[in-house]
């Protein structure tokens, strides 16, 4: 099975199934001599648990991370890191019902056809349970990127918008609340909202932002591999991704060119920021500013009409346990995913001129 490595020089390769004994991961590249904090890493990781609160799943595992290689007396080798997230909450008989089923809009279908075979244990390697083991990776490109600072927050819940721009927020207050919205009345209608939601046996999707800042002239390699389209590509690897765009995004579309340009000061920042801080495919120093859609989870707890491997149509009955909205769980997810993006163009940019 192709596709589980991610990154030209800091590669990770992720491994393992959701209700398999462990998933984990093991990152190729990463410099000798970085100083790693731990207890940093693990609260990346608690961030992104299941069970965290009233309105994500209520699966409980502590998803506490073993390192078996790569570090020695608190610092990074140059080896190859080796670690594991053992699986301690699985229930795979609450999937026994989709054995021979394809569930609406999850890749069951499409992982059986594929590959003639599938682990219908919650999706197994399609699940979104793998995605820990990218909040591990990283946790350890925050640190080796230390200056720069990686700032996702959840900024729409079905139709709920948080219509602020990022620079009228205090992004200091997203982790103040459960649903990781950095605006506390707007983070209250979108909790009431997800419970409502949940009750009724139902998921809505949502929107993450995310705000990168000291990002360092120079990062980007065109042609085919300009910053924007690589974090692109991240962001779409993550499950229920369903759009991505950057700086003004499809808004910027309906400007005209004296209205988009980015002008310059004397010191080679710029008077505003449409491009997003990327230009020519390649980092400007100013802020990176993303947005992230996510679908509503394709699992819902309400009877829904399927196909089974004999192309007979059947009712499923929803079951498992299931976030009704992924966007607060998703949000060091997008972080995760864009410290993995900026510290492999960091690297590659080390090379790029004598």
């Amino acid at each position: 099975m192709a596709g589980n490595t991610f990154g030209k020089v800091f590669k990770v390769t992720t491994f393992g199934e959701s209700h398999g004994e462990a998933i984990g991961g093991i990152i190729d590249g990463c410099p000798a001599g970085i100083t790693l904090n731990l207890e940093a890493i693990q609260k990346e990781l608690d961030r992104r648990k299941p069970g965290q609160s009233a309105i994500v799943t209520q699966r409980k595992e502590p998803d506490t991370v073993e390192f078996y290689s790569g570090i020695f007396e608190g610092k990074t080798t140059g080896t190859p890191i080796g670690f594991v997230i053992k699986n301690a909450n699985q229930k795979s008989k609450d999937y026994s019902h989709i054995k021979d089923s394809y569930r609406p809009s999850h890749a069951d279908y499409t992982y059986d056809q594929k590959y003639g075979f599938r682990d219908y244990r919650g999706g197994g390697r399609s699940s979104a349970r793998e995605t820990a083991s990218r909040v591990v990776a990283g946790a350890i490109a925050k640190q080796v990127l230390k200056d720069i600072d990686f700032n996702a927050y959840v900024s729409a819940v079905g139709a709920i918008t948080l219509d602020k721009p990022y620079q009228d927020l205090d992004l200091t207050q997203t982790e103040k609340n459960i649903v990781r919205c950095p605006d506390t009345s707007k983070a209250e209608e979108m909790e009431r909202y997800i419970k409502q939601i949940r009750k009724e046996g139902d998921t809505v999707g949502g929107m993450v932002s995310c705000v990168i800042k000291n990002v360092p002239v120079g990062l980007g390699e065109p042609v085919f591999d300009r910053l924007h389209a690589e974090l692109g590509k991240a962001m779409l690897s993550i499950n229920a991704v369903k759009g991505f765009e950057y700086g003004s995004g499809f808004e910027g579309a309906k400007l005209k060119g004296s209205q988009h340009n980015d002008l310059f000061n004397a010191d080679g920042s710029t008077k505003t920021n449409l491009s997003g801080g990327i230009q020519g495919g390649i980092s400007n120093g100013m802020d990176i500013y993303f947005k992230v859609a996510f679908k509503p989870v394709a699992t819902i707890m309400q009877d829904q009409e399927t196909i089974d491997k004999e192309g007979n149509i059947v009712t499923m009955q929803g079951k498992g346990r299931h976030d009704p909205c992924v966007v607060p769980r998703a949000v060091p997810i997008v972080e995760a995913m864009a410290a993995l993006v900026l510290v492999d163009y960091w690297l590659l940019n080390r090379t790029s001129k004598y």
